[in-house]
């Protein structure tokens, strides 16, 4: 299994003096500032080496894992959220691949995600905001198979829906796992069947197969609904 190491970095908590400057140069080292923070983020894309099979996209691997029967707040979902690390190449994908547990093997309540670079797996991530994803649930022993087979065809733009894909999910749990592929646009009805189709060939899937759609916008109303209803539990059980 490789080593998952977080690469989001904790806010600063130390005190901040107050500017003492002029707005003028208030403004230029805010300027500086997120010049630099570009130049950075630049610096830091992955390329492919030479020689290597560019892809068309470049994607980021993330890990993740929570305790079972407790809603997860946004802030708490993202510092639990671990970044693995970025490819640009189909080489740098199995270099990564390779040496990863399969989900198979993963155990309680785990998630791999696999996203285009620059796009957290998350919801609320404005490439996220607007769209939605596509859900099938799995029963055990086939979650690796299809896990391959369907980063395999996102890797390979085998989707053929332009830049509509943000990325993929698999989610271990007890009884069953749960594999979906997020999108931009749920509002994009053509898109969506399109993902669909392609979706249930890549995998596959026997005709009668279960699949579900659900936008993000749900899914958030859904969680901060489960989140006041455990609070309110938990405040109900302190009376």
């Amino acid at each position: 299994c490789v080593s998952i190491k977080s690469s989001l970095k904790d806010d600063d908590s130390g005190d901040h003096d107050q500017d003492q400057g002029s707005p003028k140069d208030s403004e230029k080292e805010k300027t500086d500032e997120e010049d630099k923070e570009q130049n950075s983020s630049k610096k830091k894309m992955v390329v492919p080496g030479a020689g290597e099979h560019p892809l068309q996209y470049n994607y980021t691997f993330w890990y993740s894992r929570r305790t079972p029967g407790r809603p997860a707040s946004t802030q708490s979902y993202e510092q639990n959220i671990k970044q693995i690390g970025s490819f640009a190449s189909v080489e740098q994908f199995w270099r990564f691949y390779s040496h990863m547990i399969r989900p198979g093997d993963l155990t309680g309540h785990s998630d791999f995600h696999l996203f285009k670079e620059g796009i957290k797996p998350m919801w609320e991530d404005d490439a996220n905001k607007m769209g939605g994803k596509w859900i099938i649930r799995l029963r055990k022993g086939l979650a690796s198979r299809c896990w391959e087979n369907l980063i395999l065809a996102m890797l390979g733009e085998q989707f053929m829906v332009g830049e509509e894909i943000c990325g993929a999910v698999v989610s271990v749990r007890f009884q069953e796992d749960i594999i979906s592929i997020w999108n931009k646009t749920a509002s994009d009805q053509a898109t969506t069947a399109r993902i669909r189709d392609t979706l249930r060939r890549v995998l596959n899937l026997p005709p009668n197969t279960i699949m579900e759609y659900k936008t993000h916008t749900d899914s958030i109303k859904y969680e901060k609904n489960s989140l006041f209803q455990h609070l309110k539990c938990e405040y109900l059980l302190l009376l």
